[in-house]
């Protein structure tokens, strides 16, 4: 993880994005943590960001390991 400052990364957002694709960078505004820029080499990776932080996703995963839990389920060998 790199660290940027807001007003070095400013003067080339385009350099710092094409870096963000490789490792998250995070942006400091008088030495401390603002922000975080996250690229995305493909659009898989942006669908996978998306789908990791969505709440309704993360509520049904949830949702689907208490109904395991609660012996609720499957096993993959039955499938």
């Amino acid at each position: 993880m790199k660290k940027v400052a807001l007003s070095e990364m400013k003067d080339d957002l385009s350099r710092f994005l094409r870096l963000s694709e490789k490792e998250e960078i995070v942006i400091t505004r008088h030495g401390k943590p603002a922000g975080v820029l996250i690229g995305f080499e493909s659009e898989d990776d942006w669908f996978d960001y998306r789908l990791e932080n969505d709440p309704r996703f993360l509520k049904r995963i949830e949702a689907a390991r208490k109904s395991l839990r609660a012996g609720k389920g499957i096993r993959l060998e039955d499938v």
